[in-house]
């Protein structure tokens, strides 16, 4: 029997409710998720599928935060800025919610990031002040230089978090110097003294490199970092990348072995795509599947969640649609898959909370809509072409062969000298409200490729 028509059929229907938070950040406070995103944007949901918006701005007289505007006026003043950009959430042990908020002028690096503590999710929150500043050219920068934007970070884009040993990190940055992290406080959540702005883990001369987040992965042992690459606006090539490391502070490698710490432009460059394309390996870019009318653009910025009851990955970030402009994006969710090599590497399509299956050899045989997600950083958009995979392990439309492992259902691909390693699973496909069999994989390259099944 075959799965698609089967057992697929005896599932739940999702029903998908969207809300708009750009750079969410994602946090669990007993059965909700809360995710906090740039200008203060907050959404919560139960079950990643129905979202609830809470706020959409920072100018009105927030729910969480109260008047904004005053309550974090130093900020703003700092940055030249009115409005905040992608902040971070963190439960400490005592219970109390720290929250990481910052602002940036934005056409240049002028930034300042400050912390807010309460002891509950919805506030009220009070204000601790400023802890990180960029653009000091008057006075010394955190580390005692005058600041440089070349090799010193732009303290936006925080994430906290807990490592194994139960350490206290903050890593943030985008563009400018690089990704840092400095380790912090856990009773205060103020960074630990004498570190100025901490250890670069990767860039420098303006690669457009963005959005850090860690977590670390008990399955390997390994600590992950996604970042986003490119610029967010629908043509400007944001897509997601990933590597990893035995220590939350580094060094990092992506796929192909590469030492990320040497990832950086060329000396007194700026937003050099070649130097920043090259490195880190991809798990999406711009995409659209043959039978979708939805081209998916700009995915980007992510957290991620670890079901602590069923091990399950999460992969929350915000996207946009080609055809309807800047400020038209939502959050979606894709289910992370750990392949063989212990890499993620992310579902095809959005997570619906489908439970497990078992998928035999002949249930994976047929047609499939076959999208690369390259390393190039630009506006095009990857789009699906048809390959088959047959019954004989060969594989039409591209010259290749494909394995299957049903225990671990690890699926391999070899194509032209390049070896994809990847996970078989089955997903919701909204364009035609059903689900299908899938495969996602990545090769030692870095390079993913996802397979969508006709039906």
């Amino acid at each position: 029997m075959n799965n698609d028509k089967m057992n697929f059929s005896r599932l739940e229907v999702p029903t998908f409710n969207d809300v708009s938070v750009h750079d969410p950040g994602i946090i669990q406070v007993g059965d909700e998720y809360y995710v906090f995103g740039s200008h203060l944007a907050v959404a919560k949901t139960k079950d990643f599928i129905s979202w609830e918006q809470i706020a959409t701005n920072a100018h009105e007289i927030h729910p969480i935060f109260g008047n904004a505007q005053e309550n974090f006026k130093s900020c703003l003043e700092w940055a030249e800025s009115k409005t905040f950009w992608a902040p971070d959430m963190i439960e400490l042990e005592d219970g109390r919610f720290v929250f990481y908020y910052n602002a940036c002028r934005g056409d240049a690096p002028k930034s300042a990031l400050g912390i807010a503590i309460s002891d509950s999710i919805e506030g009220p929150f009070v204000d601790y002040g400023l802890i990180l500043r960029s653009d000091m050219t008057e006075e010394p920068s955190n580390n005692g230089d005058v600041y440089d934007a070349n090799i010193h970070p732009n303290v936006v884009d925080p994430h906290a978090f807990f490592d194994n040993d139960g350490k206290f990190w903050m890593v943030y940055g985008s563009f400018s110097g690089g990704i840092f992290i400095l380790e912090m406080n856990p009773k205060t959540g103020f960074p630990l003294e004498n570190q100025g702005y901490g250890t670069r883990l990767l860039g420098g001369n303006h690669l457009e490199i963005e959005g850090p987040y860690i977590i670390y992965a008990p399955e390997t042992d390994y600590y992950y970092m996604f970042l986003t690459y490119g610029r967010l606006n629908p043509d400007g090539g944001y897509n997601m990348r990933i590597m990893r490391s035995k220590k939350p502070d580094g060094p990092y490698n992506d796929a192909s072995g590469y030492e990320m710490l040497d990832a950086k432009g060329p000396d007194r460059t700026m937003f050099d795509r070649i130097s920043c394309a090259n490195h880190g390996s991809v798990i999406m870019r711009n995409h659209q599947f043959a039978d979708s009318e939805i081209a998916f653009l700009s995915p980007g910025h992510n957290s991620v969640f670890r079901c602590l009851n069923t091990g399950r990955y999460l992969l929350i970030f915000h996207v946009r649609f080609f055809g309807f402009g800047f400020h038209n994006h939502q959050v979606r969710v894709h289910e992370l898959f750990l392949n063989e090599d212990g890499w993620f590497v992310t579902s095809p399509h959005r997570y619906s909370g489908q439970s497990k299956f078992e998928y035999k050899q002949s249930d994976i045989v047929g047609d499939y809509h076959f999208i690369v997600h390259g390393r190039i950083i630009n506006s095009e958009i990857s789009k699906s072409k048809k390959i088959t995979l047959s019954s004989d392990g060969t594989i039409k439309g591209m010259k290749g062969q494909w394995l299957y492992n049903e225990d671990k259902h690890y699926i391999t691909i070899k194509e032209e000298g390049s070896i994809f390693k990847g996970i078989v699973s089955h997903q919701w496909n909204e364009a035609i409200k059903q689900y299908v069999i899938t495969f996602s994989a990545m090769s030692e390259d870095g390079i993913s490729i996802w397979g969508s099944k006709f039906l």
